[in-house]
């Protein structure tokens, strides 16, 4: 049992009442499922409730609603299937999972008539799930922009405000706890795509394939880019955008340049914030803390005082997937965004309008450039485009970077402009 689990049954014990009230009925733990039941926890919670086998608590007859923070796909996934099939009501955190295999275990879900809650796998404490379900059923949400990952963000954060390295950064995120050992899943995207595509099916209607998402990480962001960003009025964000145009749907996830007036700029360290715009509610700002123990286990509590209410009122099942097949989503060549460019170049005349014309034979329209006093015989050019298609961008960078003038095409960086 990990942070989160942990959470979870503190706040289940210290509001047992508050909950029963709400509940209308009082909740009892049954089992916890734990690899080690000698390790310390924070939780006072008796040696006889815990289990190392996760299959005795999903046939246990004297269980109603399983909790599943585990994280993974296996055996998450059989374990909530199996519990499913058992007739009882899932509540988890598992955004991988959800995101992978989501739509088996809903459709199961509606088959046995019973519930899956899944509040808590997006931003922690944020109940951004239940504004799309309920809140904003009735709404055409047009678009979500928002920043999911609390590790990303710290780090980020840190680059800027304090000139860290993006090493540096990280390696204090991880001992500070906000980073894993193993931080891939952060820092290269894969978070903030499993929670940008459980928003938008949940928001569009559509299935979404998690590998179709198009996916950056911040590997790549160097002091350089944060200090250029800065000098041109930016800050730059890990954002998980999510689109829709008529049936043109696009979701993606990338570090991008977001303008110092923007809100999704001031949002810093280990913060979540997500904005979505819909038809009649125009923008909405969610903000909060998108991760730990205490906020992330008070939507696994939600959840699971509302799964608790459907048993008790007879109303299992009263919410229930809506999604259609699996979205078409735009191809990234055809997404369309200004972007901010930096290159390297021999310093000797001439070199600008050599680059100049390969955008304008590709028909990228240049809104601003700016050359850097030069250092021996290198200068740093940076571009900021008007809006084009990735495609036409990459062809022009291409093509650029094999001009006998350029030294180095860094990665482009998204300008967000919304």
């Amino acid at each position: 049992m990990g942070v989160v689990g942990c959470g979870t049954v503190n706040i289940l014990l210290k509001n047992a009442d508050l909950i029963a009230h709400r509940a209308r009925c009082r909740l009892e733990i049954v089992k916890v499922a734990v690899r080690n039941p000698k390790k310390p926890r924070p939780v006072p919670l008796p040696p006889d409730l815990y289990t190392t086998d996760p299959f005795r608590i999903v046939h246990d007859p004297l269980v109603d609603i399983v909790v599943e923070v585990m994280g993974g796909l296996e055996p998450a996934y059989e374990l909530l299937m199996t519990a499913i099939k058992n007739g009882k009501s899932v509540v988890t955190a598992n955004k991988e999972l959800l995101a992978k295999r989501g739509s088996e275990l809903l459709d199961a879900a509606k088959e046995m008539g019973t519930d899956v809650y899944f509040e808590a796998s997006v931003a922690g404490g944020i109940p951004i799930i239940a504004a799309l379900k309920q809140s904003l059923a009735g709404e055409r949400v047009h678009r979500i922009v928002g920043i999911v990952n609390g590790t990303t963000n710290y780090i980020l954060t840190r680059m800027s405000r304090d000139g860290m390295s993006f090493e540096q950064a990280l390696k204090e995120a991880q001992q500070k706890g906000f980073a894993e050992a193993d931080p891939t899943d952060d820092v290269d995207g894969h978070d903030a795509t499993y929670k940008i595509a459980i928003l938008a099916a949940i928001a569009f209607g559509y299935r979404i394939r998690v590998e179709a998402v198009y996916r950056e990480g911040i590997r790549m962001i160097e002091p350089t880019d944060i200090r250029y960003a800065d000098e041109l009025g930016y800050a730059i964000k890990l954002l998980a955008i999510a689109r829709q145009e008529g049936e043109a749907i696009e979701v993606r996830v990338h570090p991008t340049m977001v303008p110092k007036t923007h809100p999704l700029a001031a949002v810093s360290d280990q913060f979540n914030a997500i904005l979505v715009e819909g038809e009649n509610v125009g923008r909405l700002m969610f903000y909060g803390q998108g991760a730990g123990g205490a906020p992330t286990g008070n939507s696994v509590v939600s959840d699971i005082l509302d799964a608790a209410r459907n048993i008790v009122f007879g109303s299992k099942a009263r919410i229930v997937c809506t999604c259609r097949p699996h979205a078409h989503l735009k191809p990234i060549s055809e997404v369309e965004s200004r972007f901010c460019l930096r290159m390297e170049v021999v310093d000797r005349p001439g070199v600008l309008a050599k680059i100049a014309s390969v955008f304008g034979t590709n028909r990228v329209s240049i809104a601003s450039v700016v050359q850097r006093e030069s250092r021996g015989e290198r200068a740093q050019i940076v571009w900021v485009t008007h809006k084009t298609p990735f495609a036409a961008l990459k062809k022009s960078l291409d093509e650029i970077q094999r001009l006998d003038v350029v030294h180095h095409v860094r990665p482009p960086l998204w300008v967000e402009s919304e």
